[in-house]
């Protein structure tokens, strides 16, 4: 995979994100109409993202950390293993991160890093991180210095975080802002796509993406 795409997939992940309510649109449209006020949805999407890229960051750093230490092929499985059981606890009807209604910036924050770990949205992201250069490989760092491994790899990883949270932030502030202005939350009741199997999907996908290299 070329480096431009990658980017490309890192801003599609974040859009795939941003579309799922659970990362954070449906609350910030309750809370726009709790308060009847359109900018307590922009207000309240700051929080939610700043959560979400610091349970990404969180991920990408012990990410970029363990590659430099550990035997690339050992990451991939264990990375792969942890996919595959958030998506089990994700079928199997897990909930992370519940909050009442009355909150400030510090507890959206809270909640949005709590449900993007709980949900393993950081985790996902690693196939694609594989293809950028965040972090030296083991056999790379014999022949270098920590130092010099690690530094050009958290820029890398920065950026990576910084592409992914706003492709998230901009299509979960659209769809909050059509649902708010011209939808309304009625059209839950008529239907809805089930976000439980379509995300526990992405994860066992994103899993079978890391040891496909290992077992070929």
């Amino acid at each position: 995979m070329n480096e431009p795409g990658t980017w490309a997939i890192l801003a599609a992940l974040g859009a795939f994100h941003g579309i799922n309510p659970a990362m954070g649109w449906l609350f910030a449209v309750a809370l726009g109409l709790q308060r009847q006020k359109r900018v307590a949805i922009l207000t309240s999407l700051l929080p939610i993202a700043a959560g979400h890229a610091l349970a990404i960051g969180v991920i990408v750093g012990v990410f970029v950390a363990l590659r430099v230490f550990v035997d690339l092929d050992a990451l991939r499985i264990a990375c792969a293993i942890l996919l595959f059981a958030m998506a089990i606890v994700r079928l199997a009807g897990g909930h992370f991160g519940r909050i009442g209604m009355q909150v400030r910036f510090h507890h959206l924050l809270l909640w949005s890093f709590l449900m993007a770990t709980g949900h393993g949205a950081g985790v996902m992201l690693i196939p694609v991180l594989l293809h950028l250069p965040v972090g030296a490989s083991h056999s790379a760092h014999l022949h270098s210095t920590w130092l010099s491994g690690m530094a050009p790899s958290l820029s890398v990883a920065v950026a990576a975080v910084i592409v992914h949270t706003v492709a998230m932030l901009a299509t979960a502030g659209l769809i909050a802002i059509i649902v708010y202005e011209w939808v309304g939350l009625a059209f839950l009741r008529r239907g809805w796509v089930n976000f439980d199997w379509l995300w526990s999907a992405a994860l066992v996908v994103a899993g079978v993406a890391l040891v496909a290299p290992v077992l070929s």
